[in-house]
């Protein structure tokens, strides 16, 4: 009787370490992570850093030689039309040569001449603006009667604003042209020697540009040169700009420019507000340049300017040189069967995901559309409520059993 009970007892005991053996080596579920497959709104973007920037900028020079008197105006400050801006002494007459005079008399008919020619791109722009208009027009007629599509009236409505923001640029330079060639012609009559006499100099002033036409507000952006000094004709002096009137200008790889249309939406992020400006692009530089990366790699890079359509939501405390963050949307669409990108790897020279069903693995190869950095479109392969992996390990393979995390 003890004997038997012996063997039975040795029996178990091998039979529990056989059966102990066997549990580990069989295989176990393989922990991962999960994702739904479901119907929503796909964005394909391009995030990169940008700056704002006034669209126009005018640097106050100064038009004759003499001693500038010191600056008192300071970044920030408000000039009203006409303001005084600085005041040169002028060199002593008897010290100018006709080389002088010459110089002055030369500089006058290269400001006439860039006048003429800022009236001319004027009108140029304006027959664009009256084109661009006309054809916004049709367009919206022949939405209403469902003969032309939503996306044909967004680009004519893209295209009359550019048109429309190229006129009032083409006026502000007309007007800048205007008044540079006043200060010239004004400087050019202190430069002329004078007979008899001359007892006492009278200082020249520089006054703001009075653009009543335009009605911009101007503000000093930079002051070049504060302090008294002597300065040449053409010396920088004062940089105004309308900080009502900004841009965005964002740097982009060239791989990335030729996806962008123009009027594309632009959303601004971490400006320092809580909310995201929105704005569009008028226009994709057509060069580029090569720009040495952080990692030292030379990248080809395009520069896209983009327009607030709305400016006066644009907020007063954003001013020029200003970085933001900012998303180009190039493509979306709402009603997209879309799958996380982390699911997706390569199956030969298309694409897979793992699906699972009852727990395990299954290899199914998978027909996409367009893609963005979180999720891709999915033409064929997967149907709304399919479970798939994201980010599987080379221990998932095809058929193997799977365990949520």
């Amino acid at each position: 009787m003890r004997l038997w009970i012996k063997r039975i007892v040795s029996t178990a005991f091998f039979l529990g370490l056989a059966a102990a053996v066997t549990y580990a080596f069989l295989p176990k579920p393989v922990p991962v992570d999960l994702a739904r497959v479901e119907i929503g709104h796909l964005e394909v973007s391009v995030e990169e850093d940008g700056k704002t920037r006034v669209r126009d900028r005018y640097v106050i020079s100064s038009p004759l030689s003499g001693r500038l008197r010191r600056i008192k105006l300071r970044p920030g400050d408000r000039v009203a039309p006409g303001q005084i801006l600085a005041a040169v002494d002028p060199a002593d007459p008897q010290l100018l040569d006709p080389r002088t005079v010459a110089q002055s008399e030369a500089r006058v008919k290269a400001l006439r001449a860039a006048l003429d020619k800022a009236g001319a791109e004027l009108k140029s722009a304006e027959a664009a603006y009256d084109l661009a208009e006309t054809e916004y027009g049709r367009t919206r007629q022949l939405v209403s009667k469902n003969a032309a599509s939503p996306a044909e009236l967004e680009s004519k409505t893209a295209q009359k604003r550019t048109r429309e923001e190229e006129v009032r640029k083409a006026r502000f330079a007309e007007e800048m042209s205007r008044f540079e060639l006043e200060q010239a012609q004004a400087a050019l009559m202190r430069t002329r020697p004078r007979k008899g006499d001359f007892d006492e100099q009278e200082q020249f002033e520089i006054h703001s540009p009075s653009l009543s036409s335009s009605g911009r507000v101007f503000h000093v952006l930079r002051v070049r040169e504060e302090n008294e000094c002597v300065v040449t004709p053409g010396t920088p002096l004062i940089e105004l700009g309308d900080l009502s009137d900004l841009e965005v200008e964002i740097e982009v790889l060239s791989s990335d420019a030729v996806r962008i249309p123009s009027g594309a939406k632009v959303v601004l992020e971490q400006w320092g507000g809580e909310q995201p400006l929105v704005a569009q692009v008028r226009l994709v530089e057509p060069y580029g340049y090569t720009k040495v990366s952080a990692l030292g790699v030379e990248e080809q890079r395009v520069h896209v300017i983009a327009d607030f359509p709305e400016r006066e939501k644009v907020p007063a405390t954003l001013g020029d040189g200003f970085r933001v963050e900012a998303r180009i949307i190039v493509w979306e669409k709402s009603g997209v069967l879309k799958v996380p990108t982390s699911a997706l790897f390569r199956n030969g020279q298309g694409w897979a995901v793992f699906r699972v069903a009852e727990r395990r693995a299954h290899r199914t190869p998978v027909t996409i559309g367009k893609k963005s950095a979180l999720d891709a479109e999915v033409f064929e392969g997967l149907s709304e409520g399919d479970t798939v992996i994201v980010h599987p390990s080379d221990k998932v393979a095809d058929g193997v059993e799977i365990t949520p995390r």
